[in-house]
């Protein structure tokens, strides 16, 4: 009896165990990235280099068995540099002036110039344009919108603030608030201190925010999803949005943060703010109405001849729906509840009914008519629309409305057992919430003791000088993400960016001063190398990169001589809208009409079945800013050689830039050559070179177009080594 009660107590006992370690909470793991950061100890005697990347980079090759190459020539660093910093390639003027300068601070001279030039900020706002999901349209089909009207102006505020060196901090400031200041003030009655005043322009910086909503209503909260998603990634680097569903599987994020982070958003609504005079608007306001006195006759006229047709066709559609939903569709828009307009909307794409349709099942004596309404209709030019700008503000009423968590991620079936708090993941006990939810978790975020914040960008920008970062998962410092290649490197980067009031300048010259950077990217002689790192992760050669889509274009444009680097001002739209398309692209002054301008200055979006993206960014691997993009992909493939040997911009480039070469060189072929070489390479030809090039040219000086043909179908003109 007693070995059975024995036996039967250790079963029980066994069960018990199995079932506390099953509910029990798994212990947080302790991730590399949330240890406090410390300035490591610059290693000594490894390198004749006084700058203290190299000397954290020697102790790696030592480590690893490694040599670095030597470093490259004169005109190789021009051409590398002006691209990194600029994203345009060297003039023949200044490839002379660099290589006459022989001063010991020559290179040094270089950075400085173009850190000063105001296009350093048109090449830098690309890379955070693409991680903070810069995008010109995005919507759905029958309920389409700019990502925010005047969202160009959130660009050219990001322009703006890298050319004066805004420091990183309040660079971010800006964007989530509105505000870079974060210093306080003594209120009138010398009570609790108040944040400063914001400086006008950074009202622009909240596009950021306002690029979140894909709707003017944002019913169904996409601005606050966005929010948490593109912040948590681009500044923590953390994959929050893994939580939206279920606490995170492998981070310390539950879901309880990942709603408490979004409770910091929720409050959020759009605000339009007219930026013209008041003259203007009184004179647009008289054109609007001139313009709607000669317009509503004939879209009355269009609509009573239309409507038994349009009728015919929809009464059809829905009939082919289920029965609930024909009842949604068939009551009136004022008597549906908010669940089923939403369903109404959900299936309007299905319902929209376009001219062409309509025009299959009319009479041809009507198709004429109609034909004519619309030739009126469209010879009639609507005034510009005024231009404003898109911001967020608080509403108070949601501000007073409690959050839910939402595991469908449906906003209209929140779970009302489960309530959050404004929070984030990592909230410190003493986080102060009183100036606003917003301002709480941003005075966290850009704190001197978050250690995400500075090894973040840190990693972001050196990923983007190096073609691949220290850690190279940029937007994930969790568990997934593995660890860095040179931890003691990004944590000493990361301190003194700190100290150097997070001055993205100054890490630029730190950078592009080291002996790394200015490595050959030649290594075929280094078969040991590739034997201990083949993959280079210790970086011991520079890494061959291949243009991006902007700079392509740029380079393309710049050497034919027909590049407008004029700073700012709205997008110009590269894709030729046709008859169906027009219905969703807005033609009311969203676009700039000059197409040679700077790649960045490109429309790029997304609207289903409607093409908003140019074939070029398309074959050149650019994201269309639905999703946060860390780093760009470099692919190599057959519809990119095709469009530099058949597409049209490289046509019209290669004819502008013979007949800048016949008319700089005046007869001497040779100085032609010369100069094709040096405007498309960043070089002169080689002995070789010239000889093959002045054969295949002749006397012919119509073969300049060949020339300049072949020079963009290069690999050298696409790559930067």
């Amino acid at each position: 009896m007693f070995k059975l009660l024995s036996t039967s107590l250790i079963i029980s006992l066994t069960l018990t165990l199995s079932a506390a370690e099953t509910t029990a909470p798994k212990p947080k793991p302790k991730l590399w990235s949330l240890q406090p950061l410390t300035r490591p100890t610059v290693p000594q005697g490894l390198t004749k280099s006084d700058n203290p990347i190299d000397a954290f980079l020697a102790a790696k090759h030592k480590e690893n068995g490694v040599t670095p190459v030597g470093p490259a020539d004169k005109l190789t660093l021009l051409r590398r540099l002006s691209f990194d910093l600029v994203g345009l390639p060297p003039t023949p003027a200044e490839q002379d002036a660099f290589l006459a300068d022989n001063s010991p601070d020559a290179y040094e001279k270089l950075i400085d110039r173009l850190l000063a030039n105001e296009q350093h900020g048109v090449r830098w706002a690309r890379h955070w344009l693409d991680v903070l999901r810069y995008a010109d349209l995005d919507g759905l089909d029958g309920s389409v919108m700019p990502a925010a009207p005047g969202i160009h102006n959130w660009r050219d505020w990001m322009i703006s603030a890298l050319n004066q060196d805004l420091s990183f901090d309040k660079f971010v400031r800006a964007q989530l608030l509105g505000n870079r200041n974060s210093g306080r003030v003594l209120t009138s009655t010398g009570g609790r201190r108040s944040r400063g005043a914001a400086n006008p322009q950074d009202q622009f910086a909240l596009g950021f925010l306002a690029r979140g909503a894909i709707t003017n209503s944002n019913k169904d909260q996409n601005l606050a999803f966005a929010a948490v998603e593109t912040i948590s990634t681009a500044f923590m680097g953390m994959t929050v949005a893994c939580a939206q569903c279920h606490d995170h599987r492998f981070d310390p994020i539950t879901q309880a943060d990942y709603y408490g982070m979004k409770s910091l958003f929720d409050p959020l609504v759009l605000r339009t703010v007219p930026l013209a005079s008041a003259a203007d608007i009184q004179a647009n306001g008289d054109a609007m109405e001139a313009y709607r006195s000669k317009s509503e006759p004939l879209d009355d006229a269009i609509e009573k001849l239309t409507a038994p047709f349009h009728k015919k066709l929809f009464d059809e559609r829905v009939s082919l729906l289920p029965p609930d939903v024909q009842a949604i569709v068939n009551k009136p828009e004022n008597k549906r509840t908010v669940a089923e307009q939403k369903i109404f909307d959900d299936y309007y794409p299905v319902l929209r009914i376009d001219d062409g349709k309509m025009k299959e099942i009319m009479p041809k004596d009507v198709i004429a008519e109609f034909d004519a309404l619309n030739k009126k209709r469209r010879a009639l030019k609507r005034p510009l629309s005024l231009p404003v700008n898109v911001v967020v503000e608080e509403d108070r009423l949601k501000l007073n409305e409690p959050s839910y968590i939402l595991t469908s991620g449906d906003p209209m079936r929140p779970e009302k057992d489960k309530p959050v708090k404004p929070s984030f993941p990592f909230k410190p006990e003493d986080v102060d919430f009183r100036d606003g939810r917003r301002e709480g978790f941003v005075d966290w975020l850009t704190a001197k003791e978050n250690t995400l914040f500075a090894r973040v960008a840190i990693n972001r920008i050196w990923g983007w000088h190096f073609g691949e970062a220290i850690h190279k998962s940029t937007s994930d410092f969790g568990m997934l993400g593995g660890r860095p290649s040179n931890q003691p490197l990004l944590d000493y980067l990361a301190s003194e960016f700190v100290a150097h009031g997070y001055s993205m300048k100054w890490l630029h010259r730190l950078i592009l001063t080291s002996d790394a950077y200015k490595m050959s990217s030649a290594s075929a002689d280094k078969s040991a190398n590739y034997d201990a790192d083949p993959n280079n992760t210790y970086l011991w050669h520079f890494r061959l990169k291949r243009l991006e889509a902007e700079p392509l274009w740029d380079s393309i444009l710049s050497s034919a001589g027909n590049l407008d680097l004029t700073v700012g001002g709205r997008s110009f739209q590269a894709v030729t809208p046709d008859s169906k398309q027009s219905i969703f692209l807005p033609a009311d002054g969203t676009f700039e009409s000059r197409k040679n301008r700077r790649g960045i200055y490109m429309a790029r979006g997304y609207i289903p079945s409607t093409e908003v993206m140019s074939n070029f960014l398309q074959t050149f691997d650019v994201d269309d800013g639905r999703t946060p993009c860390p780093m760009r992909a470099q692919t190599i493939t057959a519809p990119q050689a095709l469009y530099t040997m058949n597409g049209e911009l490289v046509e019209r480039a290669s004819i502008a830039l013979s007949e800048k070469l016949a008319k700089e060189s005046g007869d001497d072929v040779k100085t032609a050559v010369d100069l094709a070489y040096r405007k498309a390479l960043g070089r002169k030809p080689t002995a070789g070179e010239l000889d093959r090039t002045l054969t295949y040219l002749g006397k012919d000086q119509a073969n300049l177009k060949g020339l300049g043909w072949l020079l963009y179908n290069l690999d050298e003109f696409l790559f930067v080594k």
